[in-house]
């Protein structure tokens, strides 16, 4: 998942490696359990890790609470067009590159089993693809729209005025949307527009940022409680989906333990004064975790299926999960900094000579 480049003395390093941890869990998900899709079949390259594998998405309800936590400091300081320019330029050349990345292998190692189209290419440049009738080029990059919609949402609630000077009011508006909608009529559309399956979980990122923050009053306590708990709400509500696309029955109090614990860890990052690396290498850690997250799946079962059946072993997975994270590490150290430069430069430019025209 994208992270934030806003430089900052207060920057908090070891959330870069929790999302190492969270993709980690993802790539783990993906190829211990979930697998790829093709079709409406799906199958896992590893799948006597599934026993545990089978909890590893839930690496995805923790980077939506550090991007809470992440896009709260963010958009500090910003009017809403810097903000749009900066989450926009941070994310999107990235997202083309490594989208037709993962096209590219396709087409050269999916062969019979993986299909690829230019129409398919061309409707997954608006990230939420499935709305143009395509299908992802990733079925990873459905998170990818949660993020994007929750960056759009804080770029109007700044140009209002009501974030974050209305924080609280916010968030409880939003959560109480969430249950109402999750209990009721559980509408599709008040689902995708307003994020009501992921509200708890952005919530508890904001909430934290405001301890980060220095907030301490009762307030702050009871909204990021009932933020908390309407997070692990969602996250045994999701089992229902899950368990219908799997027939593999999950256990609820599993999953609210690795989420708290998730939290948690997060929360004693956010607290962590000395550093666990050297910043270089957090940093990097950091910075390669999108890219990764992009490539990691589909792309690689794309390779992983060139392989004939008695090598695709767990040495090959690793081997093909190591050798995406190593292209991910040169995106981002060679490619993504002048992406996202010249992109920002472009917008920015654009915008003034909106505003003097």
């Amino acid at each position: 998942m994208p992270k934030d480049d806003h430089a900052s003395v207060n920057r908090v390093e070891a959330l870069d490696l929790l999302r190492l941890v969270a993709v980690l869990g993802v790539v783990l998900y993906h190829y211990g359990f979930r697998g790829a899709s093709v079709g409406d079949h799906t199958w896992a390259a590893l799948p006597y890790l599934s026993s545990f594998a089978m909890y590893g998405y839930l690496g995805v309800p923790a980077f939506f609470v550090i991007s809470g936590f992440v896009i709260a400091y963010s958009a500090e300081g910003r009017t809403a067009s810097e903000f749009a320019i900066a989450r926009f330029s941070r994310i999107y050349p990235t997202f083309v590159l490594c989208m037709t990345i993962t096209a590219l292998g396709i087409l050269f190692f999916g062969g019979e089993l993986f299909q690829v189209s230019f129409a398919r290419w061309a409707a997954n440049l608006a990230i939420a693809s499935p709305a143009l009738g395509f299908p992802y080029m990733d079925s990873a990059y459905w998170s990818l729209v949660i993020e994007v919609t929750f960056y759009a949402w804080v770029t109007v609630l700044i140009a209002t005025g009501l974030f974050p000077r209305r924080l609280d009011a916010l968030v409880l508006a939003w959560l109480f949307l969430s249950m109402t909608n999750e209990l009721t009529a559980d509408s599709a559309i008040l689902e995708k527009v307003f994020l009501t399956d992921n509200a708890g979980y952005f919530a508890t990122g904001l909430m934290l940022y405001e301890f980060h923050r220095g907030r301490r009053d009762l307030m702050w306590v009871c909204i990021f409680g009932l933020s908390v708990g309407i997070a692990v709400f969602h996250a045994i509500h999701s089992l229902g989906w899950l368990h219908a696309h799997s027939d593999v029955v999950f256990q609820p109090s599993v999953v609210a333990t690795i989420f708290l614990a998730s939290v948690a860890a997060i929360f004693l990052a956010t607290r962590l004064n000395v550093p666990l690396l050297p910043s270089k290498i957090t940093i990097a850690i950091g910075a390669l975790t999108y890219p990764f997250y992009l490539l990691h799946q589909q792309l690689g079962y794309a390779i992983l299926s060139r392989f004939p059946p008695q090598y695709q072993s767990a040495a090959t997975v690793c081997l093909i999960v190591l050798a995406i994270a190593a292209a991910s590490w040169s995106i981002c150290r060679y490619i993504e900094v002048p992406l996202r430069t010249t992109t920002r430069q472009l917008l920015s430019k654009a915008l003034l000579l909106r505003a003097a025209a």
